[in-house]
């Protein structure tokens, strides 16, 4: 399985639309994105909808949570304020993405976040125990790219699963192509159907929980590229979640 967009690309890509209302965070998540060590990244949490799509994911204080393919670390850097010291993130880069954390992932460890586990997976998703959120934003598109085909992605679906307590949690995030296009767009604009996403979830055993409108941008077409500077950065995204069967 191979990626085929930069780690630079994966971190701009985050699609806004209005920003949260003031009450939408709970006091967890709030204090979370306040954290002063957290100072240089502040400023795009409204474009991220960041509290918007942490309290979509439901994730808790003391509960675990795998941020697959990881990037900067900028949701891994929310995720350790959320679940706190009774909790643990594992930020996961997959072992064929191994080239994007050359920079990334030694920025991250050296932080020192006591709560957070970052490394390139000699798999996929290796966890020590399993976990209440398996959570990707804006990669899913990337992993059937250079060949890596179909397969590639019913393995991490797979991977997914396998590293979730049954009840928990997966939410994907990903720029929309248009209706009907499957994984023709994964490739050239960067983009995929959210319906063959969905299909694909289900056929690895999850079920359906819901939807989020977070990310939601009427204006997007989904015929540019999503690094266009006409669309880039308000792309229109959808926010998937299911759940591991109890």
């Amino acid at each position: 399985m191979r990626f085929g967009v930069t780690l630079a690309a994966i971190a701009a890509l985050s699609a806004p639309v209005a920003s949260p209302a003031k009450d939408s965070a709970s006091p967890v998540i709030a204090k979370a994105l306040a954290d002063p060590a957290r100072a240089d990244a502040q400023a795009d949490d409204a474009r991220r909808q960041a509290a918007a799509l942490v309290a979509f994911s439901g994730l808790k204080p003391g509960q675990s949570v795998v941020d697959f393919f990881p990037g900067g670390g900028y949701w891994t850097r929310i995720f350790t304020g959320v679940v706190g010291p009774k909790g643990h993130v594992y930020a996961i880069f997959p072992a064929a993405a191994a080239q994007y954390a050359t920079k990334s992932l030694p920025a991250l460890q050296a932080r020192g976040l006591a709560n957070v586990a970052a490394s390139v997976d000699p798999a996929i998703i290796t966890v020590p125990a399993p976990v209440d959120l398996v959570w990707t934003v804006e990669n899913y598109h990337d992993i059937p790219n250079k060949g890596a085909g179909e397969a590639a992605i019913t393995a991490v679906n797979a991977a997914a699963f396998a590293a979730l307590k049954p009840g928990g949690l997966y939410v994907v995030v990903d720029h929309a192509a248009p209706a009907g296009s499957g994984l023709a767009d994964t490739e050239t604009t960067h983009r995929i159907d959210p319906a063959i996403v969905k299909k694909q979830v289900l056929a690895a055993g999850f079920q359906w929980v819901g939807e989020s409108k977070a990310l939601a941008n009427p204006a997007d077409d989904h015929t540019l590229k999503v690094f266009d500077p006409a669309i880039r950065g308000h792309t229109d995204q959808f926010i998937y979640k299911f759940r591991k069967p109890k």
